[in-house]
């Protein structure tokens, strides 16, 4: 396999030298009077005739643009016309702890007319939209915009209501206010 590697590349590149060094098994004939360039159209700057690429100023440009994710996901088009909700959920009413509560949640918009009915033995409600029932759980509003900007979707934050406690005393408890019986007796 080697001995037919290195005739290729002097069949492709001429008499190789022994202070050529291939990094890699493809190799590509240049002309001297060609400009390179790291991107389509725009000429890099050229000490001379020949010039390397530059790496980081390439890879700095491919990662200040992304590519929308909606070209190479394979979503369909009525996906990316759905409005989403980024919100925090409220603690359950049936618990005291706040368990499930930190995290981010990201779902899609009830559409109407969705072909949304109700079951006449039951009385549950059906829906023929898939995507209603998804939801996707992110650890800070954050990521879950940055995730909604990455897919192209058009998005709304509801921020999560506080509930305000006011400070309280022990010794209210045992405070006397007029008119107002603390002690109940039963008999």
């Amino acid at each position: 396999m080697l001995i037919l590697r290195s005739a290729v590349r002097r069949s492709v590149v001429g008499v190789q030298t022994p202070a050529t060094r291939f990094l890699n098994t493809s190799v590509s004939v240049r002309k001297e009077d060609a400009t390179p360039s790291y991107k389509a159209g725009v000429p890099m700057p050229s000490e001379g005739p020949r010039s390397e690429r530059d790496l980081i100023r390439e890879q700095v440009d491919r990662e200040s643009e992304p590519t929308p994710m909606s070209i190479v996901s394979g979503a369909p088009n009525s996906l990316h016309q759905r409005v989403v909700r980024i919100y925090q959920p409220a603690k359950p009413a049936t618990m005291s702890g706040r368990a499930g509560t930190k995290h981010w949640r990201v779902d899609f918009d009830v559409l109407p007319g969705s072909g949304r009915w109700e079951s006449p033995l039951m009385g549950w409600a059906s829906t023929a939209d898939s995507q209603q029932a998804l939801y996707m759980k992110f650890d800070s509003k954050d990521d879950a915009v940055f995730f909604c900007q990455k897919q192209g979707w058009d998005y709304y934050v509801q921020n999560p209501h506080k509930a305000r406690i006011p400070p309280k005393q022990y010794s209210n408890n045992y405070k006397y206010v007029a008119n107002r019986l603390r002690i109940i007796h039963t008999k």
